[in-house]
């Protein structure tokens, strides 16, 4: 696959979660759109989505309830692409959505590989591909970012780094929609910096391509250290996101 085919797909499986044509991400115009459910949106999503912005650079495609379209509309056409997704922009969004009981609460940038670059990292450490039923049993806080306890059936492929006999990292694939695998990575906190995050990243990455899915990273803007394994293992800044949800549900996780 060209990195032209992998970027064309992403926006086909965004196309899918947003309710609106692929064409949508390549215009130079803004996008609304009314969001609604599908069974083939990234399982991980809670649609119909209130509202969602999305960008992978020319514009911004907005899947949105009904209800708030024409403030969402004012909004995205108000400021560049790039000001909608930082402060000081998104406290007038913040402050339109709070009125509806929401409030902006995901904010991620969305990473591919560029098969320019992608190659399967070597460490100091043995690596081992695993399946479902060799980490059935490591589904605790140390893996929480490689394996997701809520979703366990949709955890299909990790590639895992040993001391010795000793679990010291682990990335794993997430099956989040038909086409597309996310990669998640943890390593114990004394084997960091060691160059075993972007060692199990890329070669899981590849282990994908081979089962003919198309891997994907995400990591939010504030965290450097996943940004620069995303880079350093082979992958390229794709797209953005930001969600809002209900002001009950942000209370829940800041609690």
């Amino acid at each position: 696959m060209t990195n032209q085919e992998l970027l064309r797909i992403a926006m086909w499986q965004s196309a899918i979660d947003a309710n609106c044509c692929t064409e949508d991400f390549c215009q130079n115009e803004n996008r609304i759109v009314l969001s609604t459910s599908n069974p083939d949106a990234r399982k991980y999503l809670t649609l119909p989505f209130y509202c969602n912005l999305i960008s992978y650079g020319n514009n911004i495609v907005a899947s949105v309830n009904e209800e708030i379209a024409d403030v969402v509309k004012e909004y995205i056409n108000k400021y560049p692409v790039e000001h909608c997704f930082e402060t000081p922009n998104i406290h007038m969004l913040n402050n339109e959505l709070q009125k509806k009981d929401m409030l902006i609460c995901f904010m991620a940038e969305y990473f591919l590989p560029d098969m320019n670059v992608l190659i399967a990292k070597s460490c100091d450490y043995e690596t081992r591909v695993l399946f479902p039923e060799d980490f059935a049993n490591l589904y605790t806080t140390e893996w929480a970012n490689a394996l997701c306890q809520k979703r366990k059936h949709l955890d299909v492929l990790a590639v895992a780094a040993y001391d010795k006999d000793r679990l010291i990292g682990l990335a794993g694939c997430s099956a989040d929609c038909k086409v597309m695998w996310q990669i998640g990575v943890d390593v114990l906190p004394e084997y960091r910096r060691k160059g075993i995050a972007s060692a199990l990243t890329s070669r899981l990455a590849i282990e994908a391509i081979h089962y003919d899915k198309i891997p994907f990273y995400c990591a939010a803007w504030s965290n450097i250290r996943s940004v620069r394994n995303a880079i350093k293992s082979g992958f390229r800044p794709a797209w953005i996101e930001m969600t809002s949800e209900s002001i009950d549900f942000v209370s829940e996780i800041n609690r």
